[in-house]
């Protein structure tokens, strides 16, 4: 889920979680769960010890500050029952914290003496506290409410996906957070409304996503109230336990959370009226300051929003080129425009069924998996499940998204796909979505990284949006490299996914720079793609409330690319892509600019 300033993000808690409709990647900041006063000092380098200890060190203080971020990572101790605390004290501590270990590495340590993989994590840790404190000055321009990332939905989905029952000690935590949500939605509630009187608040049409999404979840009968009891009723013990426990939920559910989700939908209700009808953060404070910072800590790049606005128009114009090569090989007699319009409206590019469309990504991803030896040497010990979105929150959700498997083993890797409206859900991208998200995707890098047991934990459970995302479409091409898209609709629907990805360029610099309304981006997406409305409407709410974010998925892939290339050209015959992903991978998340100085070291050295 991004070192992205929005609250909600903030809440979830974890380092480690892929969001995304669409597939958006996101590494997620932990908080803290304490309050600042009481805020661990930051870690100072003990005499003799080495980077590895220091940076150990650092993440039992963040771990500390974080209940959430110790369940992402399958821990569960005394915290078990606690939520990160969303104050904004605990945020400028935690920032401060950070800023502070920062500098005692640069004092403490000379990277020109340390080993390769030791100045590597020296780099690595720098530039994210450096794209920290960029950012930290907009941490109240993130919307805390909204249809992506809003804490709304945010919440019950931490305890639904992430909070494991065992034991009725597990349970008793479970209900202890229920109980906990009110404090925390209060605290939330409150933020939310001192934002929006400084004009820092989602556009008007966001709002109905939320009272949607809180309707969703009143009353005694809810997906909350379902999963505990599901949960209690796997665990060994006695049933009058059982129901002990669960009559507890729905006691917690009643008192706490129930009338704070009710203060919530008043609050959101009042702010609904009062609302803007400009989409971009341009009409925020300091608005184009805010893009700018955005654009660069999801690129790692100094692109700006102009260059990347005209990157997607070239990119657009190159892909429409291979597309009809395509449309001239499946026989279709009529314009670009026309067969997008065919594939967006004829029922045989859509399935009837949930169960269809499910069974038909579980051997796509069976026939992938017995193909990555061929271009892998490193490969995730970890499973992958793929799992519907919640019914709960399927409505306000994008369109797909990855959940990385905790490093204990206790949690699968996850890809969600929303199969809300089958008619948003093309077969022809089903493929292609598929492997952006499952393998050679999303989860096997972000398996792997998890697995880099040798590695800090801060380059085991962070990232760069630019690295994970450019690596889930790089992905996508890859499959064809290794004899996937046989069909020649798959192939198109594999171009159609960079297609999007290339119009992400255009319609966020659009939107967040020259202003775009959301009708302007949505006709530019139905002119320029064969995707269905309501998946391009989807999209482009998407891209409003989580600026920025979408522009990283091409940079990153076409930087990949362009390495692969230079790398083939430079070492002919001895090229190897299973070595070649070996240095991309292993090094875990990084800056464009550092995969490029490591990708070029290692065809030197591969030259000798």
């Amino acid at each position: 889920m991004v070192s992205h300033l929005r609250l909600a993000a903030r809440l979830s808690g974890s380092l480690f979680v892929l969001a995304l409709a669409g597939c958006a990647s996101a590494t997620i900041d932990p908080v803290p769960a304490t309050s600042a006063a009481a805020a661990p000092v930051p870690p100072e380098p003990p005499a003799g010890a080495g980077l590895a200890e220091f940076f150990e060190k650092y993440d039992a203080a963040q771990l500390s500050l974080s209940p959430q971020g110790k369940a992402y990572r399958g821990i569960r101790d005394g915290d078990y029952g606690r939520w990160n605390d969303p104050s904004d004290e605990t945020e400028v501590a935690t920032h401060k914290l950070q800023q502070a270990a920062a500098a005692a590495m640069r004092a403490s340590f000379d990277p020109a003496r340390l080993s390769p993989d030791d100045a590597l994590s020296f780099d690595l840790f720098n530039a994210q506290a450096e794209r920290a404190d960029r950012l930290f000055a907009f941490r109240d321009h993130g919307y805390i409410f909204d249809q992506m990332n809003g804490a709304q939905s945010q919440l019950p989905a931490f305890l639904i996906n992430i909070h494991r029952v065992s034991n009725v000690a597990e349970a008793e935590a479970y209900i202890e957070r229920i109980r906990g949500l009110g404090s925390v939605l209060d605290t939330l509630i409150a933020q939310s409304a001192e934002r929006a009187a400084k004009g820092l608040q989602p556009p008007k049409w966001v709002y109905a996503y939320v009272i949607s999404d809180i309707g969703n979840l009143r009353g005694p009968n809810n997906a909350l109230i379902e999963d505990i009891s599901a949960k209690v009723g796997k665990i060994d013990a006695a049933p009058a336990e059982k129901a002990r426990l669960i009559a507890a939920a729905k006691a917690a559910w009643a008192e706490s959370a129930d009338p704070a989700y009710g203060r919530l939908l008043a609050e959101m209700k009042r702010q609904q009226a009062g609302a803007p009808t400009q989409d971009g953060v341009w009409r925020m404070p300091d608005g184009a300051a805010y893009y700018a910072a955005l654009l660069a800590n999801y690129t790692t790049t100094d692109m700006t929003a102009a260059e990347i606005h005209a990157l997607g128009l070239s990119e657009v114009a190159r892909i429409h080129g291979e597309m009809k090569t395509i449309m001239a090989k499946v026989g279709f007699k009529g314009t670009l425009h026309q067969f997008f319009d065919h594939m967006r409206t004829s029922p045989q590019y859509y399935y009837t069924t949930r169960e269809a469309y499910l069974a038909e990504v579980d051997a796509h991803v069976k026939a992938m998996e017995a193909r990555l030896p061929a271009f892998f040497n490193t490969l995730p010990k970890a499973p992958l499940q793929v799992k519907a979105v919640e019914a709960f929150r399927e409505k306000s959700a994008g369109k797909a998204f990855y959940q990385s498997p905790s490093p204990d083993g206790s949690r699968p890797g996850t890809y969600y796909v929303n199969l809300y409206d089958l008619k948003d859900m093309s077969k022809t991208e089903l493929e292609a979505l598929a492997y952006h998200e499952g393998i050679p995707g999303h989860h096997l890098q972000r398996a792997v990284q998890t697995e880099l047991t040798g590695l800090p934990p801060f380059r085991r459970f962070g990232g760069f949006t630019a690295y994970t995302e450019g690596w889930g479409l790089y992905s996508e091409e890859l499959a064809k490299d290794m004899g996937f898209y046989t069909d020649p609709y798959s192939d198109f629907g594999r171009l159609g996914m960079e297609l999007w990805r290339a119009c992400r360029l255009v319609v966020d610099t659009g939107i967040h720079d020259k202003r775009w309304s959301r009708e302007q981006a949505i006709q530019y997406l139905k002119d320029n793609t064969p995707n269905p409305d309501g998946d391009i409407e989807k999209a482009i709410e998407r891209y409003i409330v989580y600026p920025g974010q979408a522009t990283a998925y091409l940079i990153g892939k076409l930087k990949i690319m362009e390495l692969r290339g230079r790398a083939q050209a430079a070492l002919g015959p001895r090229f190897d892509i299973r070595a070649f992903h070996d240095v991309i991978l292993e090094s875990g998340p990084v800056p464009l600019d550092i995969m490029e100085r490591r990708v070029d070291a290692w065809i030197a050295t591969q030259k000798g």
